[in-house]
């Protein structure tokens, strides 16, 4: 299981994110000083950090600084209350991979953690496509295919569709989806799933998604589809 450390000294922030990070699939610890942040990556364990610059001991800055410098290319998102530009500049040339302002919303952070981990994921020789059946998602591009035909998603479809992919053939509870897609910030009444899925269906072919009653949806294989259908 991919594990996302957070080095926060805001206990309330910290566990804010690291439930909705949990809820999204995530293993997660917290530090709260700098150098448990350093020990804890040069262990090897840590596959994303999320680092706040005010910590207990030592700036981030000099964290970055520290990691880089030692070879470390674990990402880093940087999630601080310094928003100046200035402060923005430095973290990325100290080696961040992406800056974040507080206060900031749960589903953006998720969107750029999975992003910095497809990355990374990619640069390490990971596939960029998955497949399934007639179905073909390009990580790298945000394409589908499904056959030879092209198929237009929005950025909600898309990560519903990754989902899907990323677990063929297993059933997906609609709160499982809500997690993986929506991540923590979500209604947990909403139907905001089933009018997705049928987003879906109705792009890239009904048939592929089965319906399991009560519980959710399944991706099943229609090898024999070459367009998209309505």
């Amino acid at each position: 299981m991919t594990h996302i450390l957070i080095a926060e000294d805001e206990e309330r922030i910290a566990a804010f994110v690291a439930k909705g990070l949990r809820a999204s699939g995530f293993e997660t610890s917290a530090v709260t000083s700098g150098e448990e942040a350093l020990t804890r990556v040069h262990s090897g364990d840590v596959d994303l950090l999320i680092l706040d610059l005010g910590l207990v001991d030592i700036d981030g800055f000099e964290v970055l600084r520290r990691l880089r410098a030692a070879g470390e290319t674990v990402p880093v998102i940087v999630l601080t209350a310094r928003s100046s530009v200035t402060d923005t500049v430095t973290g990325l040339e100290s080696g961040a991979d992406d800056y974040m302002a507080k206060p900031f919303r749960f589903e953006e952070l998720l969107a750029r953690v999975r992003l910095r981990l497809r990355a990374q994921g990619a640069a390490s020789g990971e596939t960029s496509v998955l497949k399934h059946g007639a179905l073909q998602l390009d990580l790298r591009t945000r394409r589908m295919k499904v056959g030879n035909q092209e198929v237009d998603l929005s950025a909600r479809e898309f990560a519903l569709a990754e989902t899907f992919l990323r677990h063929p053939g297993d059933v997906l509870t609609r709160e499982r989806l809500l997690s993986e897609v929506w991540g923590f910030d979500f209604d947990p009444g909403s139907n905001v799933v089933d009018v997705y899925v049928r987003y879906l269906r109705r792009k890239v072919g009904a048939e592929h998604f089965d319906t399991v009653r009560g519980v959710g949806y399944r991706l099943i294989d229609v090898a024999t589809t070459t367009t998209a259908g309505a």
